[in-house]
């Protein structure tokens, strides 16, 4: 078979480029890394590794998520925590101000004091986060959550709270509604008295405090009545709020002595002289603006205690008062804990989040990585071959019958 010159150049030509292309194609692999440069070196892998890599983008996707979320929940932690300590330092001063040796100037005093705790949890409910929304506003984020008008503080913003997706099955309320937190109240919170601001008595009252919990009747709302005999000796009567019976009726109560009342599961200790008509209320504790218990304390605290009744409607006051303020300080301790719960959470998801990017990136290494000592032989290899086919062409080169003349 004759072979021609121009065969010998071609397919010596051809080899030097195709180990010039597989010497270009180690180069690539060795910058890079990666054994897999093209799709069409492992299309297999390829087409796995583009999976994994999705996963991968999708989990510190996640990632992200969380670190947004701990970012509100902490600074939501942070505000919660002054509240606290504003409601506590608020009851210090309530139980300061039942002393009785304040005058109208020192109550007054203590209410100044009263009215900045109040201007400062209106600045902490109105507080924003770093992008300008309202903390407690819920979806109503553009706008102050809590205004006063003239009936007071009122809430404007959302019940419903934003929710943030911070793992594959798992999505995260990052807030609280400024309802739930100034005006909730603990679910585990007791009974609280209040006397009918149209009083004109001195009577007052203490508790009331838990006897019986497992009583038929406890949870049940009750009024106590005065009256007289007709004598001008004073009485009481106890009627169930919820069902309308009449618990106990005409009393002979005496105003030196007092009494302490037990009735449904309840106990309420009394003193003082009460007129016909008064009334004290007690119901469990429910939905109360802490704002509101506020401006009540406040106003009393205001009002000059030159009568019996005044006196009385102070203690009173007083008394409520004390007990609105646990609640809401019960219910702020409550959310604050339900916010750590979360913020706990998102770490356990973190560690699991980051087990998983372990994972994702372990397997994309076997897909596309290079092994690197493998390669550099190869890439050894290769070069070899290169010079030799290029050494090869120029001896074939110089072949020629011209050389013999």
């Amino acid at each position: 078979m004759r072979i021609s010159t121009v065969t010998m150049f071609q397919a010596s030509l051809a080899s030097m480029n195709r180990q010039q292309s597989e010497f270009l194609h180690i180069s690539q692999q060795i910058a890079s890394g990666k054994r897999v440069v093209n799709p069409s070196d492992d299309p297999q892998a390829a087409s796995r590794a583009v999976g994994v890599s999705q996963s991968l983008a999708v989990n510190q996707q996640y990632a992200d998520a969380r670190i947004s979320a701990r970012n509100a929940l902490s600074q939501e932690d942070s505000v919660l925590g002054s509240i606290g300590d504003a409601i506590a330092s608020a009851k210090t001063l309530i139980v300061q101000a039942g002393n009785g040796t304040l005058s109208d100037a020192d109550r007054a005093s203590l209410a100044s004091d009263l009215n900045g705790i109040y201007e400062s949890l209106i600045g902490q409910a109105n507080t924003t986060n770093g992008n300008g929304a309202y903390l407690f506003g819920g979806f109503e984020d553009d706008a102050p959550p809590f205004v006063r008008s003239a009936g007071g503080i009122e809430y404007f913003g959302s019940d419903n709270v934003r929710a943030q997706q911070v793992g594959p099955s798992r999505q995260m309320t990052v807030g609280d509604s400024g309802s739930e937190i100034f005006s909730g109240v603990h679910s585990g919170s007791g009974y609280v008295a209040e006397a009918d601001s149209g009083n004109t008595g001195s009577v007052t009252f203490t508790g009331p405090a838990r006897v019986d919990a497992s009583h038929a009747n406890y949870g049940d709302g009750f009024t106590i009545t005065f009256g007289d005999d007709g004598a001008g000796n004073p009485t009481y009567s106890i009627v169930n709020d919820s069902t309308g019976a009449a618990v106990q009726t005409d009393v002979a109560y005496d105003p030196e002595e007092g009494a302490t009342l037990t009735f449904g599961g309840l106990s309420l200790t009394l003193e003082g002289e009460p007129a016909a008509g008064d009334e004290i209320s007690m119901a469990k504790a429910q939905d109360q603006s802490l704002f509101t218990t506020l401006e009540n304390v406040i106003a009393a605290l205001n009002t000059p205690t030159d009568t019996d009744a005044a006196k009385a409607a102070l203690h009173n006051t007083l008394s409520t008062t004390s007990r609105e303020l646990d609640n809401s300080l019960n219910n702020v301790l409550t959310v604050r804990a339900s916010v750590g719960a979360r913020i706990n959470e998102l770490d356990v998801l973190d560690s699991v989040g980051g087990n998983r990017e372990l994972n994702y990136k372990s397997t994309l290494s076997e897909l596309v990585d290079l092994d690197l000592a493998k390669a550099t032989s190869d890439y050894l290899l290769q070069q070899a071959a290169l010079q030799a086919s290029q050494k090869a062409f120029v001896g074939i080169q110089n072949l020629s019958l011209f050389e013999q003349l």
